[in-house]
């Protein structure tokens, strides 16, 4: 049985032409949606997905905008309107040492050094030079993990486990 990975939401369409504007929940956007890429369109009401061969892709504001082959108008793509993008496990590509899918991170268990456990990731911020790991903790406000070689000293996706040194004030 196929493993799906959710890479995107379709969210509207975006001109005449077929565009439509998706809001983005994957680690490589650039390398996801590149010219030529198959993704799969699954629909609220359907069973099977659809599957699309990107046209184009472009960011506009805070979405990518995606054409595929063989939807030139937006009679065409109207029908996707709320579906979810999403490539089989097959699709992820190998990662260099030290770069991890957000699948493999959210879910984690965040401890520091000295074993007192902070939370469990429950969501990936991508704001600019670094990725900011949100850790849900318990009866206390998120915490803010970036992801810097100074902070996180071991990730261990296997074991769902991440090691920090946190920076004073990182946890207040």
């Amino acid at each position: 049985m196929t493993k799906w990975f959710h890479v995107g939401t379709i969210v509207n369409t975006h001109g005449i032409r077929g565009e439509v504007r998706v809001v983005s929940k994957t680690d490589f956007a650039e390398e996801r949606y590149k010219i030529g890429n198959l993704l799969y369109v699954f629909m609220n009401h359907s069973s099977e997905p659809i599957e699309v061969k990107v046209k184009s892709h472009r960011v506009h504001k805070s979405f990518d905008l995606l054409s595929f082959e063989g939807y030139d108008n937006i009679n065409l793509v109207e029908k996707f309107k709320g579906a979810a993008l999403k490539v089989p496990e097959s699709q992820l590509g190998q990662l260099g040492e030290g770069e991890y899918y957000f699948h493999e991170i959210i879910g984690c268990t965040v401890i520091t050094e000295e074993g007192e456990t902070i939370g469990i990731v429950k969501e990936i911020l991508t704001p600019g030079a670094n990725d900011v790991w949100v850790v849900k903790r318990k009866n206390e406000k998120d915490a803010l993990i970036p992801y810097i070689d100074d902070v996180v000293i071991r990730v261990n996706p296997e074991e769902k486990k991440i090691t920090i040194r946190p920076m004073e004030g990182l946890l207040e």
